[in-house]
């Protein structure tokens, strides 16, 4: 399977702008491989529209190719945009920071800025989580739609990674409830023992959410005592960073932005 997965990438790793159409014959060559392998690989890439067949014998890339090309243009621009932000928010409150995007039914870690402690086993940048038991994952599943939630928890389920997951569908949908009232999501060691989380939406122009970002550390008093502060600096942080992927918010908070977000915003 593992074999057949990289001759399909080889295969996609022909095509470029000067020899945009192949044939069959030619990809066979080129990899030395059977034809009867190419045709097999070249005929799974059509089911899924990773390749096309532009005429008679010539193949070209496909519109999936597009779509996965878009979300990594779209995860990029997301990570540049939000890293001077996210590293002032570091400084700010000493904690870990992550950003996150929705990656299909998960969420992927696309940026970090590490504390002092040691780093978060299961966040570290390239990994992807659920969404149900993660302060990221709960703050974009609040914005989605109910069927969308639905569909994620049908295929995903709610597995219990700690003794704090939320494991039924019921609990997890009246958090959210109070996510979207609040605009944060709490992980109250629900992913990782000893793992306290407070995480904030992150909206594009279309006010479609299109990832998060979280402050995270071993400390429970995050989610206990600091909470009232890094709320407020999370969410602004979040808000901020969806004003720079285009966001425009029906009705604009009237809470005043901690003032180094204020100096970062009239740099853009």
């Amino acid at each position: 399977m593992i074999n057949s997965v990289l001759k399909a990438i080889d295969i996609m790793g022909l095509f470029s702008t000067s020899e945009p159409r192949l044939t069959l014959a030619e990809i066979s060559r080129r990899l030395d491989l059977p034809r009867s392998t190419v045709h097999h690989l070249l005929r799974t890439l059509l089911s899924r529209g990773f390749v096309e067949k532009v005429d008679d014998d010539r193949y070209a890339l496909g519109t999936a190719i597009v779509a996965l090309t878009q979300a990594v243009r779209v995860n990029v621009e997301l990570r540049d945009r939000a890293a001077p932000l996210l590293r002032e928010l570091a400084d700010t409150c000493r904690e870990s920071i992550y950003l996150t995007t929705l990656d299909g039914d998960y969420c992927l870690y696309i940026y970090a800025v590490e504390s002092r402690h040691r780093l978060l086993a299961r966040t570290a940048v390239g990994e992807r989580a659920p969404l149900h038991c993660t302060s990221v994952g709960k703050a974009m599943l609040a914005f989605l739609s109910k069927e969308e939630v639905q569909r994620i928890v049908h295929h995903v389920g709610l597995p219990a990674f700690t003794s704090a997951t939320m494991t039924t569908p019921e609990a997890l949908q009246h958090e959210l409830q109070q996510i979207k009232a609040a605009g944060y999501a709490l992980d109250r060691g629900e992913h990782e023992a000893g793992i306290y989380c407070v995480g904030a939406p992150i909206f594009n122009e279309r006010a479609r959410v299109i990832g998060a970002c979280s402050i995270s550390g071993p400390d429970p008093e995050i989610i206990r005592r600091r909470l009232t502060e890094l709320a407020r600096l999370v969410t602004h942080t979040a808000a901020e960073i969806s004003r720079r992927m285009g966001y425009v918010p029906a009705n604009p908070s009237l809470i005043t932005p901690p003032a180094w977000l204020l100096v970062q915003g009239s740099d853009t």
